[in-house]
């Protein structure tokens, strides 16, 4: 990366990781101080940040866009979520081993594909592997078929509806409409602890920078090269002798993970996952982040994803009817006048003033102001005193 990109990155990792938590941790009386509802709303806007990178990995650079991509984030949560949920034991409202809401549907037995999520190491690798796999058949299947551009778009939407739609069910044991919820450990520490909260937090702000290191590697690597012909013209790179199928189901399944990773970090900060959050709606709003933010940039897709969010946090508590109102217009005023979002416009900008500034352009300046006012003077009628 180069030297001002290295500089920005390790600016934005010192406020992020050092900052916030250390005005958490100053008495609350302190001017300086943070509470733990912003620290734990802002280790939200990094866990969504994290999403938003993979999201514009694939959509920026590939050129693949994905209104499915909540599907992936929900699998991760769900993962982490059901470790938290047998962590809770006898703690729960009916003290009972099972999870409150399988006493609520009268379930005796802890069903089989819950009873691995014991093992904290276990669960680990499932936020990891569990999106991937998914992500891998299903990529493999739309791709192989050579499905692309709108019909991939509305595919993955589909898939998002049916996600939905299933985890709604009581049948499927992960807690129905109501999802998982009431934690109360992550790891043996209690959730409540202003320190697990500062921990939950760095950890977070840690692994979104692992995760723009890994995704501006990519783009930079000869693989990123091939994304991004890919995007411009998949024909042309067919013919070059590629494979754009592997390359695109490559960078689907490493969208895949972060955004599963993504989802297991939002989980024991907000202390709760529903159906919810893997529906269609959810999913068109991560593309909103990564189109205002300006897809193809990595730096974008995380402004737009604590920007957007930001704002919706706002809107939601003081003009609660605004909120789907400000997501439709932000997303029609970044298509129809900002293309390429609020990075591509400030770059544009930049070097607007910087061709401005120049020394060339102030010489052509200076050349057009003396050519004025020589016509000015020639043009003068004799004997005018102006």
């Amino acid at each position: 990366m180069p030297k001002r990109e290295w500089m920005g990155v390790g600016l934005a990792a010192v406020v992020l990781a050092g900052v916030l938590p250390l005005c958490n941790a100053l008495p609350p009386g302190s001017p300086m101080h943070v509470s733990n509802f912003t620290l734990n709303l802002f280790g939200k806007f990094l866990a969504y940040a994290i999403l938003a990178l993979g999201l514009d990995l694939l959509w920026g650079y590939a050129g693949v866009l994905s209104l499915g991509h909540g599907v992936f984030f929900g699998l991760g949560a769900y993962a982490m979520g059901m470790h938290l949920m047998l962590e809770i034991g006898a703690q729960g409202v009916y003290q009972s081993a099972l999870p409150d809401f399988m006493v609520w549907n009268r379930v005796t037995e802890l069903p089989l594909f819950w009873k691995p999520f014991r093992s904290g190491a276990f669960t680990v690798l499932a936020v990891l592997a569990v999106p991937a796999l998914f992500a891998l058949v299903f990529g493999f299947l739309a791709f192989r078929s050579r499905i692309r551009g709108v019909y991939f778009a509305i595919i993955t939407q589909a898939l998002a509806l049916s996600a939905w739609l299933v985890f709604n069910r009581n049948e499927m044991n992960l807690g129905g409409t109501n999802g998982l919820a009431d934690f109360k450990t992550i790891f043996g520490q209690p959730l409540n602890s202003a320190a697990t909260q500062r921990g939950l937090y760095l950890v977070t702000a840690l692994t979104l920078l692992a995760a723009y290191l890994l995704c501006r590697w990519i783009t930079r690597s000869r693989a990123g090269k091939v994304l991004v012909a890919i995007r411009d013209s998949e024909t042309r790179v067919l013919f070059s002798g590629y494979s754009p199928a592997d390359y695109k189901l490559f960078v689907f399944v490493v969208a895949a993970v972060l955004a599963g990773v993504a989802g297991a970090l939002y989980v024991p900060q907000v202390g709760i996952i529903t159906p919810a959050r893997l529906g269609v709606l959810p999913s068109i709003e991560m593309v909103v982040w990564v189109a205002a933010g300006g897809r193809g940039t990595l730096v974008g897709a995380v402004a737009g994803a604590i920007g957007v969010n930001w704002i919706q946090t706002w809107l939601t508590t003081s003009y609660p009817d605004l909120w789907l109102l400000f997501l439709g217009a932000l997303f029609m005023g970044t298509v129809l006048f900002f293309p390429d979002g609020l990075t591509g416009a400030l770059a544009r900008g930049r070097r607007r003033i910087g061709e401005l500034a120049s020394p060339r352009v102030a010489d052509a300046i200076l050349d057009s102001t003396r050519l004025a006012r020589a016509t000015h003077d020639a043009i003068r009628p004799r004997g005018s005193g102006k």
